[in-house]
């Protein structure tokens, strides 16, 4: 099978992935711009390290440049992996334990055009396991491509760590290194069982369902040295040590392939997953500086809402004054926090604002039951008269504390429905992931991860109960 050339790539597919590309850097552009425009005081750093990744990601994406990440337990060869793809060896190796004390990264160009990050990373047996997680996390963040290595059967605690990269969502390949240690039928054997990993829990069949065989590759990046006994023409022998070239072609053609078949859309998803987050936080901490304002907007809001409706006579009147009211509210909200209103938003708020119309003529037929009159009922009934007094202030209490309330509910919804809807609205993160989603061929490692890449988007409930949080 002949390397492709990542500058023919078939047209077909070369410009859907320019225009996931182009669409990323949209994405990201337009939430740089809107972040680096909002005030909301001195910014603190977890909101500068927000920015700052999404500036990150923006100058990856406009370099077209990927990062591929190594993992696996100690001694099982990774900057040996790194040295032979580079074919220099530039990265220390050694018999010891830890030779790597700290991920490092290298610029590699496979075909002189491609560029790529490769990142070693000490073995993830030898570091403290708060001190992993944070290390795995952060090396994985940046990411587009992750290479597990292992050097033999798959140990428990291998197979944990490889569930646990697994739930990154990122495309992986499981390489088996120092392959030239087992005989021949041994080395297939356990390259079989390497394709068909498979267990009884849910992330064992998610595992065995993303990894396919296809992403299983077998290497020797550092053979070990074989004798050979060379014969001079005198007839004397001399028996010496020789290295064997590394066998790690297969590797280097697995990510050539990757990269030219998908490697655009990767890393437009890449920037993409990373912006959705840095966004998402950026929006909690907007929402956490200005909650004292909004909640004073809020309740506001509500006062006005009950105070027209409870003094107004007329029901349908109620009802249209009380979407404006919420309307008002939402718009306000959005302009305090500089956030979007996006069609998103809109949809899931609608629901409550209707909740909350409804709540209004339910109270008026309520009032109705209980006092003998509503409030329209008591206009409708011509003059004045002092006994209908106690029927109508009753009723336009218990509807301005109904309306009051739904203005409350309005607004607290709208609270959380700001932070999480601008990255489904126009070229919002979720949004473009999904157009690109929706487009992949099924046949792409990123097809089988699109369930775990876009989530649903939050619903009422959970989002009442965060914002009640």
């Amino acid at each position: 099978m002949s390397n492709p050339d990542p500058t023919t790539t078939d047209t077909t597919t070369a410009a859907p992935a320019s225009l996931d590309i182009e669409r990323a850097r949209a994405s990201l552009q337009q939430s740089l711009s809107r972040y680096a425009a909002t005030k909301v005081g001195e910014v603190s750093p977890s909101l500068q390290s927000d920015l700052d990744t999404l500036a990150y990601t923006l100058t990856k994406l406009e370099q077209t440049s990927y990062s591929i990440a190594v993992f696996g337990m100690v001694s099982r060869g990774k900057s040996a992996v790194l040295n032979a793809l580079m074919e220099k060896n530039i990265l220390e190796i050694g018999p010891l334990n830890g030779v790597t004390r700290f991920p490092r990264s290298i610029r590699w160009s496979p075909d002189g055009i491609m560029q790529v990050d490769l990142i070693d990373t000490p073995g993830l047996d030898e570091i403290d396991g708060e001190a992993r997680a944070k290390m795995a996390e952060e090396v994985v963040r940046q990411a587009d491509l992750i290479l597990f290595i292992i050097a033999g059967d798959i140990t428990q605690l291998e197979y944990q760590a490889l569930c646990e990269l697994r739930q990154a969502h990122k495309p992986l390949l499981l390489v088996f290194n120092k392959s030239d240690l087992y005989p021949e039928q041994e080395r297939q054997s356990i390259y079989q069982q390497l394709q068909n990993l498979s267990g009884d829990s849910a992330s064992d069949e998610l595992l065995q369902r993303l990894l396919s065989a296809d992403e299983v590759v077998m290497v020797a990046a550092d053979p070990t040295p074989i004798q050979v006994r060379i014969e001079y023409p005198d007839g004397t022998k001399k028996y010496e040590w020789e290295k064997p070239e590394p066998q790690i072609a297969p590797l280097k053609q697995k990510i050539q392939e990757l990269i030219a078949r998908e490697g655009r859309s990767l890393l437009a998803i890449n920037a993409l997953v990373q912006a959705r987050s840095a966004e998402e936080n950026l929006a909690k901490i907007t929402l956490t500086n200005l909650r004292s304002e909004a909640n004073a907007l809020v309740w506001k809001f509500a006062r006005y809402k009950a105070i027209a409706v409870a003094v107004n006579p007329i029901a349908i009147f109620d009802v249209l004054g009380g979407i404006f009211v919420d309307l008002l509210l939402i718009r306000s909200l959005a302009k305090l926090y500089n956030l979007p209103m996006t069609k998103y938003e809109v949809k899931k708020l609608f629901s409550g604002i209707v909740f909350s119309s409804a709540s209004l003529l339910l109270g008026e037929l309520a009032t109705g039951l209980v006092f003998g009159v509503g409030k329209t009922a008591a206009l409708i009934g011509g003059t004045f008269n002092w006994a209908i007094l106690p029927g109508y202030l009753g009723a336009g209490a218990i509807q301005g504390a109904i309306s009051g309330y739904g203005a409350y509910m309005v607004g607290r919804a709208a609270q959380t429905y700001l932070a999480t809807g601008s990255t489904w609205g126009q070229l919002g993160a979720n949004t473009v992931i999904k157009e690109i989603l929706d487009r992949v061929d099924d046949a792409t490692i990123i097809s089988r991860l699109r369930d775990e890449l876009l989530p649903t988007p939050p619903t009422p409930e959970a989002e009442s109960e965060q914002v009640s949080g």
